[in-house]
């Protein structure tokens, strides 16, 4: 046990204990009510504590998350409660999340991430345009040393950095056709080289 799960346990006990204190003492008359509302606390304690213990669990249901078949050259893809595939590659060797989009012509990287890979965006030339659901931004065309997911790696990929707001960066068709078969099939997009 760590000395931050030392900490936060000896919190709940404190806590327990005051709550657990303050109902004794508001209902020391009233010993069925005592034991009703103590009940009631302890069934709302266990639940918290289920829950926190089963997060893992909940939130790959919520949030799912991408599996590698290394040994059979595949990325199974599931879609996200929001209707997208979201996939990690790591960019010039970190990772960045993006939307798998089939309409986009190439990766397209927020301004964000694309610093994080290495890029610097104030320096880029916004001389592209592209046409989104928000009308027309500008883009900064960029070519990127690397691209990799799961074991499969591809360089000196073509992309762009949007010059606007985008709050995901997105992973478009001239990374997708390195793939040699794409599928979306059962709420899942797999990938296979």
């Amino acid at each position: 046990m760590s000395s931050g799960d030392t900490g936060s346990l000896i919190y709940l006990i404190l806590l327990g204990v005051m709550v657990g204190g303050w109902f004794f003492m508001q209902n020391r008359m009233s010993t069925n009510k005592l034991l009703q509302q103590a009940a009631v606390w302890g069934l709302i304690f266990v639940g918290v504590v289920a829950a926190y213990g089963l997060w893992g669990d909940i939130s790959q249901s919520v949030r799912p998350q991408q599996a590698v078949f290394a040994d059979e050259g595949r990325i199974v893809v599931p879609r996200s409660p929001d209707g997208h595939y979201h996939l990690t590659a790591e960019v010039n060797g970190t990772p960045v999340r993006f939307i798998v989009d089939t309409g986009a012509t190439m990766p397209v990287l927020t301004k964000a991430d694309a610093a994080r890979a290495g890029l610097d965006p104030d320096s880029l030339d916004y001389v592209g345009r592209a046409m989104t659901a928000n009308g027309a931004v500008a883009t900064a065309p960029v070519r990127l040393d690397s691209i990799t997911v799961g074991p499969a790696s591809d360089t000196d990929i073509p992309a762009v950095v949007n010059g606007g707001d985008m709050e995901q960066s997105l992973l478009g068709m001239s990374y997708l056709q390195h793939w040699g078969r794409i599928e979306i099939a059962g709420g899942a997009l797999t990938l296979t080289r």
